[in-house]
């Protein structure tokens, strides 16, 4: 060591000229007597294992020999704190690569800067576009986001929610699963303030803002096409009872009937829970049927893709004998043999939308309004529902 200013090192005369005089900011204050002048030791900070753990404020400050308020203020640029420790101090976060816990300064916040979501099925092109778009506008605003997979049943969805709720998300986006009928599980969080979105299933029990499909007029729509191209028996494979937008698309499909003077008949109406096996056994009763139906329409477009392919391995035209439409799209209906005629939903556009308006609400304090946005679908004819 040596006096910066008279540069008399550390050797018998440096001993004697040179005294301590006390401790300033955590470091050894000294006194020259050669040069009639103080300084300070240039404190040596090992940082060799800076890598090793998070470095937090209360290392800064041990470093130092301050309060960790001293730090806290410094590091949040505040302004009543002395302009040469505030210096000390950012330079040492700084070689000690510190990073501030965005986490831990949000929770002081009483915000998280995260959102939660909640989907039955993530395999499910559909709600992997619903994702991407979630997460293009949430990323653009500053929010992380956590995906639940509810996978279909309703105890899951309230262990997500759960889950959700103890990471402290700033809000809520979700669509239900088939087996959920009851919502205390939300409502709950609802009468909380935390701020819930529904989107493509929703439930009109809860006060929440909804993002929703066209679902009776993009099944009207479906309907109303195959009474254009000839069908005269059209049976409707439907969802879940308990599923709204079930109940939408079957609504949508018996208005296009009852306009055209279509008897309804409710040997061609079923409720199905989706999955393939129920889609084989649904097509067998039809087929067995005294007058088979020459149409038929599933909610969820890979239900019919599903019947498409029973229909062939039993030689049966498509769609000169059986036409064929669904509600919903993806790649494989469009590259299936024949291509699938479908309700196009813009699944992306659903979750941009979703996002922004959860986001909106989040910002306003607005947990309680709620407002109701429609996608725009739209109809896709291709090759399965042209029969002339």
């Amino acid at each position: 060591m040596e006096c910066p200013n008279c540069k008399l090192n550390e050797d018998l005369e440096f001993t004697r000229k040179v005294v301590k005089a006390g401790i300033l900011r955590g470091a050894q204050r000294y006194y020259c007597n050669h040069c009639k002048t103080h300084f300070s030791e240039k404190r040596k900070v090992k940082i060799e294992n800076k890598n090793s753990h998070q470095i937090t404020i209360l290392d800064i400050a041990k470093h130092l020999g301050i309060a960790p308020s001293t730090v806290s203020k410094a590091l949040n640029n505040k302004s009543d704190i002395n302009f040469e420790t505030k210096n000390l101090i950012v330079k040492l976060a700084n070689d000690l690569n510190y990073k501030p816990n965005h986490f831990a300064k949000s929770l002081s916040r009483g915000n998280s800067n995260t959102i939660g979501v909640i989907i039955p099925n993530i395999e499910r092109p559909f709600f992997a576009a619903v994702l991407a778009g979630i997460q293009s506008v949430a990323s653009k605003a500053g929010y992380s986001v956590i995906i639940c997979q509810s996978d279909e049943t309703h105890q899951t969805e309230i262990l997500n929610i759960q889950t959700l709720m103890a990471s402290r998300v700033d809000g809520l986006l979700i669509s239900h699963t088939k087996e959920t009928s009851t919502f205390e599980h939300l409502k709950i969080h609802l009468n909380k303030g935390v701020p819930i979105v529904h989107f493509d299933r929703i439930s009109n029990e809860i006060n929440s803002s909804k993002i929703t499909h066209q679902n009776k007029e993009g099944s009207f729509q479906l309907v109303e096409h195959l009474i254009e191209n000839g069908c005269k028996r059209i049976a409707i494979l439907a969802g879940p009872k308990e599923l709204l937008i079930s109940n939408d698309r079957l609504d949508g499909y018996l208005a296009a009937l009852n306009k055209y003077g279509i008897p309804i008949d409710n040997n061609l109406i079923y409720n199905s829970n989706f999955q393939k096996d129920e889609t084989t056994k649904v097509l067998d009763i039809w087929l067995s049927l005294e007058n088979p139906p020459d149409a038929i329409f599933t909610v969820f477009y890979l239900n019919a893709i599903e019947m498409m392919v029973e229909t062939k391995k039993r030689n049966i035209k498509i769609p000169e004998d059986i036409a064929y439409v669904g509600f919903g799209d993806d790649l494989i209906a469009e590259l299936f043999e024949p291509s699938l005629t479908v309700f196009h939903l813009f699944p992306f556009k659903m979750g941009e939308n979703a996002a922004n308006v959860l986001i909106e609400n989040i910002i306003n304090n607005e947990h309680s309004k709620s407002k109701t946005l429609e996608i725009t679908g739209k109809l896709i004819v291709r090759k399965s529902s042209l029969k002339s």
